[in-house]
């Protein structure tokens, strides 16, 4: 079977060939580019922990590359108005949320110190607040080093293909495949199984495939500057609202970087005025004058741009065997970072899909499921951003929102726009795909609820896996179903010997007999779950169901629906000798 090509050697097209290749699906990588990208010290990336833990599966090493923060504080002029202490290289934990409806990501921030307005100290007989999970924070070009030495590691030439300074110019498909010509070094004809555009916000497969792409253009702009300085909060990061210096914007966030560098940001107003370099430097300077006490701290000036926020929703993601993904499929990022995590959910999603049917066929449900879920989850993102972020920066300030909207509204602001920071909330939590093409058309007999929402990502509870090893959950994601039993007091026994009692026979029975390839896993507990229900998990980490005791009619109804609902067809001779 002819390979997958991937257009688009950015984060997003770098990790989907990375991901289709542990799959062992063969990919070809159609690179524009001629040479290594550019380091821009201000243009970085913050990972959250679902796209981090991506990263970290697939074998790139991302935490080497960077440091987490220690904390993250929220400003109103000069008071601290919210703390959130942050757990450094908590990238698979956090306490996972007990809250129905909400995935195990959450890392319970809504637990964060509040402190009353005042002298900005937190009171003395404040409870310890709960810390939460750190997100990740490096440049995008490390990154992209990082994939591209992940992807080299493969060692396999039939596995991952990469070609340089090429650029597709036109496309065709059949039922069988899709074929792109390409011009540059390497201009010829290339035919693979399907074909997925990560070729950016002027995607040359997006106008090829005729797809649309409305929507906003300009909806805000941040001054970026990455400077090397000593801050009073070193490793935490900082939303600053309202500054009550003179020639600062509404608006300024500092996120730290690696070896004592920072980004900082300043929400500009609206309009297209020019940012000059003298303007850019007086932000500088008042900033970190009024951050530090001094009229102008030592810094070193690194590198500095500015950032425009467009929100965009291509109409399509799928067309016959062509798809979208990241900036091709849409734009967004209203708190200046989310795009590109966006699109790592998106190859999360589709790479296993297409796995699927790569290696044994699929149902159109299935490949369809894709654009469903992942066009609904950034569009529900995007109108939250539409409908909040007017409201909260409304003009005049956050004393015009406290006296238009309700007493204490300045503080509900302050913490929406904390947590869509944090990866929480309608502006930054992970997707639920509770309304998921892939989900039963009824709850199958036995269903329970437990503390995560169907279709929300998966706690990360230790777990023992076949071999009897303990690992986290998600570090078993990507390849296959997962069946998961919560088994109290399994860790004290030997698994020789609970293996072969209780519910494991019948269910180990019950998993042999689904139709997709099943890993069977025990946990000790999961949120919300009484004893004995058992979990089946997507490989991406979403949950598919969740059932009381062993049911085997009914998991096998959920494993079929997870597949597209459709037998598969055979899987061609190459594809099954890889397996």
């Amino acid at each position: 079977m002819d390979p997958v090509i991937v257009a688009g050697a950015g984060p997003v097209g770098l990790t989907l060939a990375l991901a289709l290749a542990r799959l062992e699906v063969p990919v070809i990588l159609l690179d524009e580019s001629t040479e290594a990208e550019e380091g821009r010290l201000a243009r970085t990336v913050v990972l959250r922990p679902d796209a981090a833990a991506l990263l970290e599966r697939l074998g790139c090493r991302v935490t080497a590359r960077t440091r987490p923060w220690t904390g993250w504080r929220t400003m109103r002029r000069r008071q601290l108005v919210r703390q959130v202490p942050l757990i450094p290289g908590a990238l698979f934990g956090g306490s996972p949320s007990s809250e129905r409806g909400t995935g195990g990501w959450d890392g319970g921030l809504t637990e964060a110190m509040e402190v009353p307005e005042g002298d900005g100290s937190a009171p003395e007989d404040e409870t310890a607040p709960v810390s939460a999970p750190s997100p990740l924070h490096l440049p995008q070009h490390e990154l992209t080093r990082a994939l591209r030495g992940s992807l080299a590691a493969v060692g396999d030439e039939d596995l991952v293909r990469i070609v340089s300074g090429t650029r597709i110019d036109d496309l065709e498909q059949d039922d069988h495949g899709v074929g792109v010509r390409t011009r540059g070094a390497q201009a010829t004809w290339w035919r693979g199984s399907y074909l997925v555009g990560c070729d950016g916000p002027r995607s040359t497969v997006r106008k090829l495939l005729g797809v649309r792409f409305p929507g906003r253009t300009a909806v805000e702009r941040h001054a970026v500057a990455a400077l090397r300085a000593e801050l009073p909060w070193p490793g935490e990061a900082l939303l600053h609202r309202s500054p009550p210096w003179r020639s600062i914007d509404a608006e300024v966030t500092a996120r730290p970087l690696p070896h004592g560098l920072w980004r900082i940001d300043w929400l500009l107003p609206p309009g297209r005025d020019l940012v000059t370099p003298d303007a850019l430097m007086v932000r500088v300077r008042d900033t970190l004058a009024g951050w530090c006490g001094e009229s102008e701290p030592p810094y070193e000036l690194l590198d500095t741009g500015v950032h425009t926020v467009h929100h965009r929703l291509a109409l399509r993601w799928r067309v016959g065997r062509a798809f979208l993904a990241g900036d091709a499929a849409h734009l967004l990022g209203a708190l200046g970072t989310q795009g590109l995590e966006e699109g790592l959910r998106d190859v999360d999603n589709l790479a296993w899909k297409l796995s699927l049917a790569w290696h044994h066929g699929a149902s159109d449900a299935l490949l369809d499921s894709y654009q469903a879920e992942r066009r609904g989850a950034v569009g529900a993102r995007l109108r939250a951003a539409d409908q909040a972020l007017p409201l909260v920066r409304a003009a005049g300030g956050w004393h015009a929102v406290r006296r238009t909207v309700r007493p204490g509204g300045a503080r509900g602001h302050d913490a929406l726009l904390t947590d869509g920071h944090l990866g929480r909330g309608p502006l930054g939590a992970p997707p639920v795909y509770d309304r998921s093409p892939l989900a039963p058309a009824a709850p199958p007999d036995g269903s329970v609820a437990v503390g995560t929402a169907l279709g929300a990502p998966v706690a990360d509870v230790p777990v023992t896996a076949p071999d009897g090893s303990v690992v986290r959950l998600r570090e078993r994601l990507g390849r296959e179903l997962l069946v998961v039993l919560v088994a109290p007091g399994t860790g004290v026994w030997d698994r020789r010997h609970w293996m072969r009692a209780g519910l494991m026979p019948r269910l180990a029975a019950a998993v042999a007999a689904l139709p997709l390839r099943t890993e069977l896993l025990v946990t000790e507990a999961y949120p919300g779950a009484p004893a004995h229900t058992v979990l089946l998990v997507r490989p991406d980490g979403h949950l598919a169901a969740a059932l009381s005791g062993v049911r085997p009619s009914a998991l096998y109804a959920c494993a079929d629906a997870a597949r597209g609902g459709i037998a598969a067809r055979g899987a061609p001779a190459e594809a099954s000798a890889r397996r």
